[in-house]
């Protein structure tokens, strides 16, 4: 079974390639993750570090599930199986608590990222979530580099390794390459040690169907955007925060990777290997350049939070998490809409790449 069959297998609702949404913390919660889904997509609901609202959350999407019409297509083996993922930050979630949902809600996916040791601390959450779902809840898991890859490979044996690439907004491995570079080389690396069967998702700078595109030709089998889903409708996000979104261009010189956005917010539990991708502001400018102490920069963070949508934007000193295609983000869409235009647009590059290489033959001497 190729690996495109075998995620059509598993998520019988998905178009191909697969592009699923990131569950991206606040932001990605049940209006999102079953638009995505119900558009041919995989979406994924944010547990994030804090799982309390997750057996409310995963009630709020098995009722829109209901409420689809058409309804998301599954085959008869997975009823039961709610059609969206849960992703969770796992230096931070409870296991116990995370594992009563799962068991009561089953999603198609879970979607490990941030532990405290890779992959050590993932080792029980995949066993256990295997078990309560009687393996009906597929792993995914995050990983920035090669040696993770790898790692987490022969430690869990995941049906999918989500690889985000420096590019990437919010969260990430502070060191790590670009997936032009990265998604091949995690490949390779996994075929050469027998796990030809993992499904690789490229993340980081993708956010149209070119982007999709390259990331087949790379070795991956779909894809996780974020940046492009804080500009739907569906997203949970402040208005100010999604006008930032649309504001922004140049991504490599407009963003940066840095963990003053944490600090500021007052957020210290993330392991010394991660930093976060935003728009700069002047948190950041203050800190960086500025040599600002973090107990004056979060004051004034605090006060800014009582502007509203003012507090957003390069003059203001909300954390706006984004990637660095965010300079090709120029419109707000319901989800759906962007599914179909990326897929569309991925669909088109290919074939015009296609036609181009025949041209390009013919012409050789």
């Amino acid at each position: 079974m190729t690996l495109r069959s075998a995620l059509h297998t598993a998520y019988p609702w998905i178009k191909t390639p697969l592009i699923a949404s990131a569950p991206m913390l606040r932001i990605a919660m049940p209006p999102l993750a079953v638009a995505v889904s119900r558009a041919g997509g995989l979406g994924f609901l944010a547990a994030g570090y804090d799982v309390a609202t997750l057996e409310t959350d995963l009630e709020h999407a098995a009722r829109l599930v209901r409420e689809s019409d058409p309804p998301i297509r599954q085959a008869p083996v997975e009823k039961g199986v709610l059609p969206i993922g849960v992703g969770f930050i796992n230096w931070g979630a409870d296991l116990t608590a995370s594992l009563e949902a799962i068991r009561k809600y089953t999603p198609c996916a879970v979607w490990f990222f941030g532990p405290v040791s890779q992959p050590d601390d993932l080792i029980p959450w995949a066993k256990q979530v295997r078990a309560v779902t009687s393996g009906r809840t597929r792993v995914w898991v995050q990983v920035g580099s090669v040696a993770e890859a790898v790692a987490v490979a022969e430690a869990l044996e995941p049906d999918v390794l989500v690889v985000q690439g420096s590019d990437a907004g919010g969260h990430g491995l502070a060191r790590s390459a670009s997936v032009i570079s990265l998604v091949p080389e995690v490949r390779d690396a996994l075929a050469e040690r027998g796990f030809d069967n993992i499904a690789l998702l490229a993340a980081g700078g993708i956010v149209d169907g070119r982007g999709v595109a390259a990331a087949l030709a790379l070795g991956a089998s779909g894809v996780a955007m974020g940046t492009r889903f804080l500009a739907s409708h569906e997203a949970t996000i402040a208005p100010g925060y999604q006008a930032e979104v649309l504001r922004a261009s140049d991504g490599g010189i407009s963003t940066a990777r840095s963990t003053v956005y944490d600090r500021v917010r007052d957020i210290h539990g993330w392991p010394r290997r991660y930093d976060g991708r935003g728009v700069i502001n002047e948190s950041y400018v203050d800190a960086v350049e500025r040599g600002m102490a973090d107990e004056e920069n979060r004051r004034l963070y605090v006060e800014e939070t009582m502007k509203g949508d003012a507090g957003w934007g390069p003059k203001g000193r909300m954390t706006t998490y984004a990637g660095t295609g965010v300079g090709l983000v120029r419109d707000t869409l319901p989800a759906g809409d962007i599914i179909k235009r990326v897929l569309l647009e991925a669909d088109e590059t290919i074939k015009r790449l296609a036609g181009e290489r025949s041209d390009t033959l013919l012409t050789l001497p």
